[in-house]
C-alpha cells in the first residue's frame, strides 16, 4: 500500500448537507466565518453505507458501526472467530489479567476483526466496549469538511394536512413543521491514508479501489427529501512513492485551487467554480491521480 494525501469535493444544491442535532438540525456552520462544516463521521456513514449495498458480509466485507446493530455482539462473533470465548475473557477482566497469554489473545482477535470488518481496518474502531479486544487505529483519516465560501441556513414553514391526534382533529386542520437547507454549498474535504497503518490493519488495495468508488458513488443512494441535490465533484490524490512521504500532505494539498468566476453574482452552482492542480516543481516521487 502506498501512502495517499488527497482533496475531496462535493457540494450541495436546496438541502441540508450535514444537521446538527443540537441546533434543531441546523446545517452545521462554523458561527465565526459562516462557512458550512460536515463531520468526518457524516462521510464515513455513506462509504460503510456504500460497502453495505455493493459487497457480502461473509467475504470480509461486513461493516462494524451498522445502523441498529449491536457493537457488543459483533466483538464476541470476532471472539469466537478467531477461536476465543468473549465469556471467559470477560472474566478475565473483572480480575483484571493483563498477562502476555491474555496479549496476545486480544491481538489474534483484533487481527480477525480487522479481517471480518471492512471499516474497522479502513477507519479503525474501539474494540473494548464488551470483551475486550482494545482498539484498531485506522490507516484512512477524513478532516471535517468545509464550505469554500460561507452559506446561509433558510428555515422553511411546512404544513401537514394529516392531524396527528383525533384530539388534534377537533381544534385544527394542519399541522406545522420546519425545514432547513442551504441554496448551494461546495465542500472540501482533506484525507489521508498511512501504508504502515494499512499493514497493520490489512488493508489493501481491493479494500482502496472500493473506498475511492465509495466517495463518487456516496450521494448516488442517500437520496432524501434534504439531500436529494448532494453531487461528489472531484477526487484529486497525490500518491508517494516512498511509504514515509515524498512530500508534506498540507503542501500538496494545497496545491488544489477553488476559486470562483464569478464577482459579482450570487454563487449558486458548480460551474461558479473553477478548480486548478498546481503541477509546477512537484516533489520527486509525487504522482497526481485525477479519479473523478
Amino acid at each position: 500500500m502506498k501512502r495517499y494525501d488527497f482533496v475531496y469535493l462535493f457540494d450541495v444544491t436546496d438541502g441540508n448537507p450535514n444537521g446538527d442535532p443540537d441546533a434543531g438540525n441546523l446545517p452545521r456552520v462554523d458561527p465565526e466565518t459562516g462557512h458550512g462544516l460536515v463531520t468526518d463521521v457524516c462521510l464515513k456513514r455513506k462509504v460503510r453505507n456504500y460497502v453495505s449495498l455493493t459487497k457480502s458480509d461473509d467475504n470480509g466485507f461486513g461493516i462494524f458501526v451498522q445502523e441498529r446493530s449491536i457493537l457488543n455482539v459483533k466483538i464476541d462473533e470476532g471472539y469466537k472467530k478467531a477461536g476465543h470465548d468473549p465469556e471467559t475473557a470477560k472474566e478475565k477482566e473483572k480480575k483484571k489479567d493483563k498477562s502476555q497469554p491474555r496479549r496476545d489473545e486480544i491481538a489474534s482477535i483484533r487481527a480477525t476483526m480487522c479481517q471480518m470488518f471492512y471499516d474497522i481496518r479502513t477507519f479503525g474502531a474501539v474494540l473494548s466496549t464488551g470483551a475486550n479486544a482494545g482498539q484498531v487505529r485506522g490507516p484512512v483519516q477524513l478532516t471535517f469538511s468545509r464550505s469554500i465560501d460561507p452559506v446561509i441556513a433558510l428555515e422553511h414553514a411546512l404544513t401537514r394536512v394529516a392531524v396527528t391526534s383525533e384530539k388534534d382533529a377537533k381544534t385544527k386542520e394542519t399541522e406545522f413543521g420546519r425545514k432547513f437547507t442551504l441554496p448551494y454549498g461546495l465542500y472540501r474535504c482533506h484525507g489521508f491514508i498511512n501504508p504502515f497503518l494499512a499493514d497493520q490493519t490489512g488493508f489493501g488495495k481491493e479494500d482502496l479501489t472500493l473506498f475511492w468508488q465509495a466517495l463518487e458513488n456516496a450521494f448516488e443512494f442517500d437520496r432524501s427529501a434534504a439531500r436529494g441535490q448532494m453531487v461528489a465533484r472531484a477526487l484529486i490524490a497525490f500518491e508517494h512513492d516512498s511509504p514515509l512521504g515524498n512530500g508534506h500532505a498540507h503542501q500538496l494539498q494545497n496545491r488544489v485551487k477553488v476559486k470562483t468566476n464569478k464577482t459579482d453574482q450570487l454563487i449558486r452552482h458548480f460551474e461558479d467554480y473553477d478548480i486548478e492542480v498546481d503541477e509546477k516543481e512537484l516533489p520527486d516521487g509525487i504522482t497526481i491521480r485525477r479519479l473523478f
